[in-house]
């Protein structure tokens, strides 16, 4: 039969599918199938695909790999190795499949009530929702790589680092407030270079060294340092690196969440008070959350009383028992979507009583329990009437009150409130965002509780001090979420809602873990359970505002009643008013089957049989409120129905009536199943009078058959009560696709009767496969939420219908192949799904949950369900279980049963004792097999012949994992197309299947007769067509690159996991293919090397990587150790030696053969390494998959032996050949991060003993700092026999650079201290070679060391201090070059105070005075001139750090600060490297504050030193001849040339030694210096500069560097044309300060230079706001520029006079100066101009105003190296008011010319000129000026040429209004005519008026003079000839 079943199988399957699988295999993968073939074909597609994109290169094909199953067991068993034998094959018992228990919160499952028998819907719910998970895991899964990638707890087993950086050094210099600016006046009396104070007397040094002077052999010293270093090191070097970007972190598969019951952001409310103003009879309070934006309930109602014992007393009657759980008055909400519109709605009810509810609340409303006296009688009155009617009536309720609290409000609220450092804060988030957020479900839920956390609020206590009345006709949710809305709209009550005073105190607080004595929604403790009776808490359901993804987890099956309303307005009897309705759940027609399902409310029973509604008195209509919530049978039959019963309750007591309150109204029903599906939804019902009909139950209301007697129906059968059904419930799907699939799928199984019933349709046997069929392919048309909540279970239903073949009216039905479209079609609408959310990987959560947690095998569910009787029988006997008793003890059986080796089950397992508990268990195995329903043989692995077919699959059982291959083979169209796009749930799902079929059936079979070959061959076809998926994305869909990544890594994940299942050789031949399918694709190199390395590095992440590379086995040519000694390669016969080492760094054929994936991930690194274009990122994920490798072998506690990281490190020897080869395409950029936090040390330190992996190769993949190192290692690996001695030199300078950069960069204490020892060492070893060679380097040693001394880290100064004296003593005894190092120190001190701002000068004093310790405890050197010379270098460092300090006063005040440094420069005008370095320091200043100018200036007097001692030391015509050449530049320079021959010799050793004494340090000055120029707009200046540098280049025949310099001055002479005369040259003023309180700045005049277009007031209010920090209120501005009468000036004031300053020339200067540059630059004299009359008052009339111009002349020209110079000459000569007219003419007639005559004269410019010249009503205008001067002759002859010159001006200043008038005319737009005409009409006006004046001439000055008679007749022909033009 089975056999049969197959066979049929197979037809069917090729009547679906065309071709065999091995046709499509070939169809698509070419012949992949062959290896020969393969390679000529990949080979030919290859070169066939150069054309259309970057070839791929021919060794980039992958090699044919070894047979790893035949290799292991020839290589095991010949023993060779003890290591081969240890390491070479997985662990037996590395596959484990294991049941874990379901972590359950409550006591105990929730299940249905027992004795029940179940439907078999309900009995798999129930099943999938306890059995135990079934999850498959690798032994040694993870153990390298998790320990890499989550390396949490790594940085706790680091010793703590500390960096310079992180600590703040102990008192911080106080910032500047007041400089006391006598500072500089007190320096009169002393010399720059006086120390402010004795360096012994003042400080105490740090602590020493120890044993610095100790060692007298350098071995000794040596052994030291390394001991020192190896201490506390870490041993795992690559993993202290960081983890690779996520990005790049592909191989990290994120476990999904254990699959468990939704809950939303938990909060408890607990209830402690409720309180009215008088207290007479018990209230009820009900809680409930409502959400105002969704209009919904969304919690179920919590009940709770807070009455006293008194009161319940009362209510004694009508409680039978008072069960413990209802005691709870604490409550758990729970809320999933969180929105700023929760509200919190607490109703109160009392017992019903005779009144209106206003009546009843009068009381409330006007007594007080206070105004006890007056009030005593009438509560007690009132008590006595409650408990009246609390007798009589205790079973009913009537609406009072309610209350509400905005609950959102409240919790956000509190989160404000809460201290903010809180770890959980609300990171901001407002609450209102909340509103918008996305679905809940279990994968977002994290994210959504990072967003807005509800958990992080502080705990709050509400208190409501009023309640609303309720109102009878306004009672429904309609009305509420009214008032809801108003409160929300108006934030406060109504006036129309009536008030009740009262109080309600409520805690709110978040929920963390569960409280204890907490009870499930069922009532179902959870854990943790009290110790004792305490009050419970109790859960309460959320009603989600919007559906919840997540699958149902537990059982629940609840239904919720809300009667709503009922009409009886038509009814004549008054009988009806006060109306209340029973509520019964019946399982049958009689009286006695009413259920106890009914939850019980507030200090009652827990269940109870009925419920009453409440009441509104006389209320015809009533509205209703109340929540029924019943627990639902778990069978339910077409009996079960619920009853209402309607009474009218007499609230008073009538004197003849003794009975009942109630009268019988009628009655009404609802069965609860309707064609077996539950009755959810609004129903609108009629009510039956009198009496129930017969039979009733088994119809609906509407429907029911007529009867006899006839049935009475109020208002002739209509519908009058309205009511809703709500079931949350895990076994009723409430979706017709479900329930139709589940209920035919269960007809599958047997005992159902055909014709079977599906809602109203019969579906007989014939027809069941055809609608079985239709039912599965509608499944995916289910709506997403149900389809979610019962996933697990469609999945396994599926699966199930995919793996049998069903036996429908005696005909094999095979359904698989529509299941699997199903699934798959389930698969893509999930993955589709906008609410879901998917991982990184683009895996849908809730299937990767579903796949780790909770697929098993379809059979083995059958095997669970089908025990005897239903029962589940024992799983134990299948799969090792954890958290049951027995697990240890099965788990160490099934160990036993694997001691045979999985790959060679020849080698007998040694016997043991338990060998009988071991067949006990094989035993039970097989018998469990045969339990099952359908007959499974069992094949034992000792009969069982090894064959290499692999034909060992019991030929009557179908494999699931068969079968789903063979299905996604053959599928076809749009479900093959969405099976290969989520191809990554097939193969996690083959894998899990496989995983268990291995477990079950095949633990002990070698891995190559685990699975069929026709099986091999699918999984060949799938991963073949995969590939060839991924290609053609990757070709023709350019967009979906991120859809073609996804399905590379979860094909690679694929493979991965079968290496651990299957034969390793067949699986290394699918990668083999992959690679080469890959290459064929016609892609560009970078994204096929970016999609085979994601691949290869999931691949290498194995976790038996290592095995799998075969790295225990080396080449046959291989030394036996992987590091040649050096001693043997001295030998003269080393070359062969040589070949074979140099092989092993080769990345051979052999090589990629044996070593499989760690040859295919080097190849993949070379071809990356290789790329140069478009290369970058590429590299960057090669380098990180090697190198994220290399520390996962790192930190792999399978690797720490060294024997074993030896073997590794040698397969990663050809690493060396790639990098050496490809050195050039490296980037060996520094990371800015810390680089060297590790103390690797770098190998250079420790000589003797190279790790395995070299570290400075791995440095160099990393990246890290050790560049140059990297380097010279690679280097001179490749050149491995070259003698040591012979590149010593080069070799210690290249050391030096490391360590120089080693301190350079931000490193920790642990790290310097081992870098200065080494770096002392090298002093010690080769401090001759050092000072001679490397002079410059040297000095940057000398920087960094003094850099480290000014450190506040006590360690780093005290090794810095150690090291320099060190350098001090070892340059003073062995090369004499102490001068040198003098001169070296002196200058890195003056640079490091001018150019560091984060320096501290107390510690650097501190290491003064310990160095000045060294030199005096040094005992050997007592005898010789060190201490005394160290004693004066040290005198000299403190008196440049007294100067420092000053400077550090007037950091905020710039010009002060440039005179000081520049003081400081001019004390070293003997110290010609010292002055250079001060230079620098304030090149660098002005450059800072963009005084470029300046800065250049400092640079071109650096330059002019240079050149003063080059032109001493050198005589070359191209030099400059000392300053004097720079003249042209600035006058200025000549200052450099004060130093004469006799003060200091250039060749005094140590003097002029710095790298800027040279002619390329000269040029270089220069050329800087030309760049500054350039950025601060002198282009002029760019050209002299270049000028000095030409004759040196053209000398030196530096053609490149001619080329940029003429382009450089192209560049300038092109600005100079451009910018013309929009160039802004700077602004200048004259700066005078007054006043004691200056101290030497008394009385002292400055002009100051300023930015171009500065305004008076900016610098005013610049300078304001320095000195009033200063001076506070003592200081004051002089607003004018009078001078200064020091008698009228308060003694204890300070005064600033500022006045803008124009340059001055002499008219003979002018003739120079014809440039705009020109007349702004070398500029030395200024002059102002300041307005008087003689009355004293600055203004007055024309004929009064007179003029003061005065001259001042500075010291230096500008621009100079300072903005600001001192004045030293004033010069002031007065103007008479007719001079001052003539000199306001003159520039108003220039003015004019200029306007007039430029080339693109500016119109409105012109427009102005002349309106300020001709327009009519120009006050003091020229008209007046010519009145009040010409028009009359003077009385006084000495005024005579003043009249004269003045009407001449008058002259030429009509003459030009005249052009400017024409010019005009030319330029005006058409609507300027009248402007235009107007004012031609005003200068004719004025032309008119001004000529009498004009023409009248003064006789006596026309008399003629012979001698300049010429002279005279040529301006009479002048004037002549203007005359006539004029008049023309």
């Amino acid at each position: 039969m089975s056999s049969l079943a197959s066979a049929e199988r197979r037809a069917f399957a090729l009547k679906i599918n065309r071709h065999s699988s091995a046709e499509i295999r070939r169809h698509f993968g070419g012949n992949y199938g062959s290896p020969q073939v393969s390679k000529q074909h990949s080979r030919h597609s290859s070169n066939a695909s150069v054309s259309t994109c970057s070839t791929v290169p021919q060794s980039y094909d992958a090699v044919e790999p070894l047979d790893l199953e035949e290799f292991l067991m020839s290589q095991l068993q010949s023993g060779d190795s003890a290591l081969m034998q240890e390491l070479g094959d997985f662990p037996d018992d590395d596959l484990e499949v294991e049941l874990v228990e379901k972590e359950c919160r409550t006591v105990r499952h929730s299940v249905p009530e027992e004795g029940v028998e179940l439907d078999s819907h309900v009995r798999d719910c129930v099943q999938s929702y306890t059995q135990p998970w079934l999850m498959v895991s690798r032994r040694c899964q993870g153990d390298s790589w998790s320990a890499y990638s989550e390396r949490a707890s790594l940085h706790k087993t680091l010793q703590k680092q500390t960096f310079e950086s992180d600590v703040q050094p102990e008192k911080l210099e106080t910032p500047v407030k007041s400089p006391s600016l006598a500072v500089l006046s007190d320096d009169s009396s002393r010399t720059l270079t006086s120390s402010d104070f004795d360096l012994r007397s003042g400080l105490t040094p740090d602590p020493r060294v120890e044993g610095l002077l100790h060692f007298s052999n350098h071995d000794d010293l040596d052994r030291f340092n390394q001991e020192a270093r190896q201490g506390n090191r870490h041993p795992e070097l690559f993993a202290l690196y960081p983890p690779a970007d996520e990005d790049d972190a592909v191989e990290i598969r994120p476990i999904p969440d254990c699959p468990k019951e939704h809950m939303g952001d938990r909060i408890i409310i607990r209830c402690q008070a409720i309180k009215f103003e008088i207290d007479i009879e018990p209230l009820f309070a009900t809680l409930a959350l409502y959400d105002l934006r969704e209009k919904k309930k969304i919690s179920e109602n919590f009940y709770c009383d807070l009455n006293s014992d008194q009161f319940k007393g009362f209510l004694k009657p009508h409680t039978p028992q008072t069960d413990h759980s209802t005691l709870s008055r604490a409550a758990i909400f729970s809320i999933t979507y969180p929105s700023p519109d929760i509200y919190l709605v607490i109703k109160i009810e009392k017992v019903l009583q005779q009144g209106e509810i206003s009546d009843c609340a009068e009381p409330y409303m006007v007594m007080k329990e206070t105004d006890s006296a007056k009030n005593k009688e009438k509560l007690e009155k009132l008590r006595n009437q409650s408990e009246m009617f609390c007798q009589r009536l205790g079973r009913y309720r009537m609406p009072f009150a309610w209350a509400t609290v905005n609950i959102m409000n409240v919790i956000s609220t509190a989160t404000l409130d809460r201290d903010t450092t809180d770890s959980d804060s609300l990171n901001g988030v407002s609450l209102e965002k909340r509103g918008q957020l996305p679905r809940r479900n279990s994968e977002r839920f994290g994210t959504m509780e990072d967003q807005c956390n509800m958990s992080a609020f502080k705990p709050a206590t509400i208190t409501i001090s009023t309640f609303c009345k309720q109102e009878g006709d306004r009672l429904s949710d309609e009305d509420l979420f009214k008032f809801l809305a108003d409160i929300k709209k108006f934030s406060s009550l109504q006036r129309r809602i009536k008030t009740i005073p009262g109080t309600i105190r409520l805690d709110v607080t978040p929920v963390h873990d569960n409280p204890v004595a907490c009870l499930s929604t069922e009532l179902i403790p959870v854990k943790p359970l009290a110790e004792k009776n305490v009050r419970p808490v109790k859960e309460v359901l959320e009603f989600p505002s919007s559906e919840v993804y997540v699958p149902h987890s537990t059982y629940r099956n609840l239904l919720y009643i809300y009667p709503q309303r009922l009409n009886f307005v038509n009814r004549l009897t008054s009988g009806g008013r006060n109306i209340t309705i029973k509520i019964q759940f019946m399982s049958g027609e009689d009286p006695s089957c009413v259920m106890p399902v009914i939850f019980g409310k507030s200090n009652g029973p827990e269940f109870v049989q009925e419920v009453y509604t409440p009441v509104t008195y006389h209320n015809k209509s009533p509205d209703f409120y109340e929540e029924v919530k019943m627990v639902l049978p778990a069978r339910l039959t077409e009996r079960h129905h619920l009853l209402f019963t309607f009474y009218h309750i007499s609230c008073q007591q009538k004197q003849n009536q003794t009975g009942a309150s109630e009268t019988l109204i009628g009655y009404s029903w609802l069965p609860i199943l309707s064609t077996d599906r539950l009755q959810t939804g609004q129903y609108c019902l009629p009510i039956a009078l009198d009496r129930l009909p017969v039979n009733y139950s088994l119809h609906s209301p509407e429907r029911i058959t007529p009867q006899v007697p006839p049935v009475k129906w109020m208002e002739s059968h209509k519908g009058v009560f309205n009511l809703e059904i709500q079931a949350v419930s895990s076994v009723h799907t409430q979706d017709n696709h479900l329930e139709r699939f589940f209920t035919l799928c269960h007809a599958l199984e047997g005992g159902v009767t055909f014709p079977l019933r599906v809602r109203e349709e019969k579906i007989p046997e014939n027809k069941l496969e055809h609608e079985l069929k239709l039912s599965i392919i509608s499944l995916s048309s289910s709506r997403l939420e149900p389809l979610v909540l019962y996933l697990h279970l469609v999945l396994d239903k599926l699966f199930t219908l995919i793996m049998q073949p069903m036996v429908i009216a005696g005909q094999t039905a095979n359904l698989a192949q529509i299941a699997f479209e199903s699934v798959v079609s389930i698969v893509n609408s999930l993955h589709n799904s906008q609410e879901l959310a998917r991982d990184q990987q683009g895996r849908n959560g809730l299937l990767a949950t579903y796949l780790y947690w909770v697929f098993r095998l379809p059979d083995s569910n059958e095997l669970l369900n089908t025990g005897p009787g239903g029962v589940v029988p024992s799983t134990e006997g299948r799969y090792s279980t954890m958290g049951r008793a027995s697990a240890t003890t099965v788990g160490t059986m099934l160990l036993q049963s694997r001691l045979r080796s999985s790959s060679n089950p020849d080698i007998p397992a040694p016997h043991s004792a338990e060998d009988t508990e071991v067949k006990n268990i094989l035993s039970a195995k097989v018998l469990l097999h045969i339990q099952g329903s359908r007959m499974s043989t069992y094949v034992d692995v000792s009969s069982h012949p090894q064959s290499s077919t692999g034909g060992t699959r019991p030929s009557n059982r179908k494999q699931f994992h068969e079968e789903l291959a063979l299905q996604i083979v053959v599928s076809t169209g749009v479900c093959r197309e969405n099976a290969y796009k989520y191809a990554w749930f097939f193969f996690e799902l083959l894998v899990k299947s496989m995983a268990q079929h291995v477990s079950l059936e095949k633990q002990d079979v070698p891995r190559r007769s685990r699975f069929s070959d026709r099986f091999k061959d699918d999984v060949t076809t799938i991963v073949s067509v995969v590939t060839a998926e991924i290609g053609t994305i990757l070709v023709k869909q350019q967009k979906e690159l991120e859809q073609a990544e996804k399905v590379n890594i979860s094909l690679a994940f694929f493979l991965y996991d079968l290496l651990s299942l299957m034969d390793r050789g067949f699986v290394f031949i699918l990668v083999k293919n992959y690679c080469n399918q890959m290459s064929t694709k016609t892609v560009s190199m970078p994204t096929l090397i970016s999609m085979r390395l994601e691949f290869l590095r999931i691949l290498c992440s194995h976790e038996h990587y290592l095995n799998l590379s075969l790295y225990f086995s080396s080449p046959a040519s291989a030394p036996v150790s992987p590091c040649p000694s050096i001693s043997s390669q001295s030998s003269s016969s080393c070359s062969f030696q040589e070949q074979r080492i140099l092989g092993l760094f080769e990345l051979s054929q052999e090589f990629k053969q044996q070593h499989y994936l760690a040859g295919l991930l080097l190849t993949e690194l070379s071809a990356a390494l290789d790329m140069e274009s478009e290369g970058g990122k590429v590299q960057k994920k090669a380098i990180n998959a090697t190198y994220s490798l290399l520390c996962a072998h790192d930190l792999d506690q399978r690797c720490t032996r060294p024997d074993v990281r030896a073997k590794v490190a040698t397969l990663y020897l050809p690493l060396v050949g790639i990098i050496i080869d490809s050195i050039n395409y490296l980037d060996f950029t520094v990371s800015e991060a810390r680089g060297g936090k590790s103390k690797t040390g770098g190998s250079d330190e420790d000589p003797d003993n190279i790790p395995p992996i070299n570290q400075s190769i791995a440095m160099a993949i990393a990246g890290n700092p050790f560049n140059t190192l990297a380097r010279n290692a690679l280097a001179s690996m490749a050149s491995v026999a070259v003698p040591l001695a012979d590149c010593k030199e080069s070799v210690v300078g290249g050391v030096l650079r490391v360590l120089l950069h080693c301190l350079t960069c931000n490193q920790s204490t642990t790290f310097l201290s081992h870098c200065f020892s080494t770096l002392r060492a090298l002093v010690v070893k080769f401090g001759d070679l050092l000072f001679e060679e490397e002079a410059e380097q040297c000095a940057d040693l000398c920087q960094k060391v003094l850099q480290h001394c000014s450190s506040p880290v006590d360690g780093n100064r005290s090794q810095a201090c150690a090291t320099l004296y060190l350098i001090m003593r070892y340059s003073f005894s062995s090369a004499n070059n102490f001068s040198r190092v003098k001169m070296q120190v002196t200058m890195s001190l003056a640079s490091l105070v001018g150019k560091s701002s984060d320096f501290h000068e107390e510690y650097l004093r501190r290491s003064l005075r310990t160095i000045l310790a060294y030199a005096e405890e040094d005992t050997e050197m007592q005898n010789t001139p060190l201490p005394s010379q160290v004693d004066e270098l040290l005198r000299n460092l403190n008196s440049i750090l007294s100067d420092t300090v000053k400077m550090r006063e007037f950091q905020e005040d710039p010009e002060m600060l440039m005179d000081l440094m520049y003081r400081i420069a001019k004390g070293y005008q003997t110290s010609p490297d010292l002055r250079l370095t001060w230079l620098q320091n304030m090149a660098e200043k002005h450059k800072n504050r963009k005084c470029f100018t300046e800065s250049a200036m400092c640079l071109v007097h650096a330059a002019a030193l240079v050149a003063e001692y080059l032109s001493m030391l050198e005589d070359h015509k191209y030099l400059p001849v000392g300053s004097v050449t720079f003249q042209n530049i600035s006058p200025n320079v000549l200052e450099e040339s004060a130093v004469s021959d006799d003060i200091l010799s250039p060749d005094e050793d140590g003097v002029c030694s710095g790298q800027y004494f040279t002619t390329s340090g000269l040029v270089g000055l220069l050329k800087q210096a030309a760049e500054l120029f350039s950025n601060g707009g002198l282009y002029e200046t760019v050209n002299e500069v270049y000028k000095i540098i030409m004759p040196v280049l053209e000398a030196h025949r530096d053609f490149r560097e001619l080329v940029s310099t003429h382009e450089k001055l192209q560049r300038a002479f092109d600005n100079i044309i451009q910018k013309g005369h929009k160039r802004m040259f700077g602004t200048y003023f004259r700066v005078g300060f007054y006043g004691a309180k200056f101290g030497d700045l008394d009385e002292q005049e400055f002009v100051y230079k300023e930015p171009g277009i500065t305004h008076l007031p900016e610098i005013s209010h610049r300078l304001e706001n320095f000195y009033s920090q200063c001076f506070g209120d003592a200081l004051e501005m002089i607003k004018d520029s009078k001078d200064i009468d020091r008698s009228k000036l308060d003694a204890n004031k300070a005064y600033i006079q500022i006045t803008y300053v124009e340059p001055f020339f002499d008219d003979y200067e002018m003739k120079d100066r014809l440039t705009n540059f020109e007349k702004n630059f070398n500029l030395r004299r200024f002059m102002y101009t300041t307005p008087f009359t003689k009355a004293g008052r600055p203004r007055g009339e024309l004929n009064e105003q007179y003029k003061r111009k005065t001259i001042l002349t500075t010291m230096h020209t500008f621009p100079y190296i300072k903005t600001r110079i001192n004045v030293i000459q004033k010069e002031e000569f007065d103007l008479t008011p007719i001079e001052v007219a003539i000199e306001d003419m003159q520039k108003k007639t220039r003015e004019l010319a200029v306007a007039t005559h430029r080339e693109q004269p500016d119109a409105k410019m012109l427009q102005m000129l002349l309106q300020g010249s001709v327009g009519a009503t120009v006050n003091q205008g020229p008209l007046e000026v010519a009145q009040v001067f010409l028009n009359e002759i003077p009385a006084d002859p000495k005024l005579f040429r003043h009249h004269n010159k003045l009407r001449l001006c008058f002259k030429e200043f009509i003459m030009r209004c005249g052009e400017a008038v024409e010019k005009n005319k030319h330029l005006i737009t058409l609507d300027q005519k009248e402007y235009q005409q107007e004012l031609k009409k005003n200068y004719n006006r004025l032309r008119e008026n001004l000529r009498p004046m004009l023409e009248r001439k003064i006789p006596e000055l026309y008399k003629p003079i012979k001698p300049r008679l010429g002279n005279r007749d040529s301006v009479k022909r002048l004037s002549f000839r203007r005359a006539l033009e004029e008049n023309s």
